[in-house]
C-alpha cells in the first residue's frame, strides 16, 4: 500500500506530492569522512534539503535534494546529497537533446555491458524498486524508453571502482552528474582522466553513440 505505480514509494510521506510522473536520478555528491567497518551499528538520517521547480526543455521539472548523514561507532562517516529529477511525458515533437562531448581525453578505460541480471541484482541490494529497471513491459509501454534503463547510482560506482582501482590513493569525495540514460545490453565506456596534482581526476560515463551520460569528479588522498 505504500508503494506507487512505478515500483517507487508513493510521494506524500517522505518525499514530496510532486505530480509529474516521471523520475530520475540525476546526481550525488558524497564525501567519506571515516570508515565503517563490518559489525558497526549504523545509523541513516535523510532529510530533504530543497525542492526547485524548473521550466526545461521538456517542460515543467521538479528537483528534490535529499541529504543523507550515515552516522557509526566513531562518529560521522559518509555524507551524501541526491538529486532527484521529476518531470512529465516528453512531447515527441520536439527534437531529441545534442549529445555533449566527452570532457577529456582517456587515461583510463573500461568497457561494460549492463545485462538484466546486474540491473536488478543492483536494485535488489540497494532496495530500489523502480520498475525501469527490470520491468521490460513497464518501461518500454508505459514510459516509452527502448530498454531497461540503467541504474544512475551504477554508473556512478563503476566509476567510482574505475577510480579507486587506477587511483594512488583513497577517494574520499565524490561528485557525479548524470546527463543522458543508458541502457541494458548496450555498451558502455567508462573513463578517467587524472589531474596534474594526482590528488584529483575526472570521470565520465559514454554511450555507444559516443555521447555523455554520466561525468563525474573525485578527490584522492
Amino acid at each position: 500500500s505504500q508503494i506507487g505505480p512505478d515500483g517507487h514509494p508513493t510521494r506524500g510521506d517522505f518525499l514530496p506530492p510532486v505530480p509529474l510522473p516521471r523520475r530520475m536520478f540525476a546526481g550525488r555528491r558524497t564525501t567519506f569522512h571515516a570508515q565503517i567497518r563490518i559489525g558497526d551499528d549504523v545509523r541513516k538520517d535523510s532529510t530533504i534539503t530543497g525542492v526547485t521547480t524548473k521550466e526545461g526543455r521538456q517542460g515543467l521539472m521538479v528537483l528534490v535534494t535529499v541529504r543523507a548523514a550515515i552516522s557509526g561507532p566513531r562518529g560521522l562517516a559518509i555524507t551524501e546529497e541526491q538529486d532527484i529529477v521529476y518531470r512529465g511525458d516528453p512531447d515527441p515533437k520536439l527534437p531529441p537533446a545534442q549529445p555533449q562531448p566527452a570532457p577529456g581525453n582517456a587515461v583510463w578505460s573500461k568497457s561494460i555491458t549492463p545485462d538484466e541480471v546486474m540491473l536488478f541484482r543492483y536494485s535488489a541490494v540497494t532496495f530500489n524498486g523502480h520498475r525501469i529497471h527490470y520491468d521490460h513491459p513497464y518501461v518500454t509501454g508505459v514510459e516509452g524508453y527502448p530498454g531497461l534503463v540503467m541504474n544512475g547510482g551504477l554508473t556512478t560506482l563503476l566509476l567510482y571502482e574505475l577510480a579507486r582501482a587506477q587511483a594512488n590513493g583513497s577517494v574520499v569525495q565524490m561528485n557525479s552528474r548524470n546527463v543522458r540514460p543508458l541502457f541494458a545490453n548496450q555498451p558502455i565506456a567508462l573513463c578517467g582522466e587524472p589531474g596534474a596534482d594526482r590528488a584529483t581526476a575526472r570521470l565520465w560515463a559514454i554511450d555507444p553513440s559516443g555521447a555523455l551520460a554520466v561525468s563525474a569528479e573525485v578527490r584522492i588522498v
